[in-house]
């Protein structure tokens, strides 16, 4: 069996489709229009978040933007260092952990107040950190 004259076999190494910023980025772009549509359109902002997080997690685009957001100087391997902190995956595991607890429990209104409360301190524990690493 002989191969064509034309035959050519490429062996450069490639990136992964999700390392791609040819793809990212139309993933994020379309996350994003999909949240304005349904702000426009009045759909339940619970079912919003969900399909950002589903889409967001499938495609690899949260660790793009995490990986986009290392490249910024100064600032972004700051945030990497403090998203790795061991206290920020304790406190979101106590956060999932009373979550399920409580929903079993019936407070599911309860957990979403709650989750709110635990994200919004994740978020001010990372700008403080920022901040006072900055000044």
């Amino acid at each position: 069996m002989t191969e064509p004259e034309n035959f050519e076999v490429d062996f450069s190494p490639r990136a992964p489709w999700w390392r791609n910023w040819r793809v990212m980025l139309p993933v994020w772009c379309a996350i994003g229009g999909l949240v304005w549509l349904g702000l426009h359109f009045n759909v339940d902002r619970s079912v919003i978040a969900g399909t950002v997080v589903a889409v967001g997690l499938l495609s690899n685009a949260f660790a793009w933007l995490l990986g986009i957001i290392t490249l910024v100087p100064l600032i972004g391997p700051i945030i990497v260092k403090v998203l790795s902190i061991g206290f920020i995956w304790l406190l979101n595991a106590v956060g999932y952990l009373v979550s399920y607890i409580a929903i079993r429990r019936g407070y599911s209104k309860d957990v979403l107040t709650y989750r709110g409360l635990t994200i919004a301190t994740i978020i001010g524990i990372v700008i403080g950190f920022v901040l006072g690493r900055l000044l």
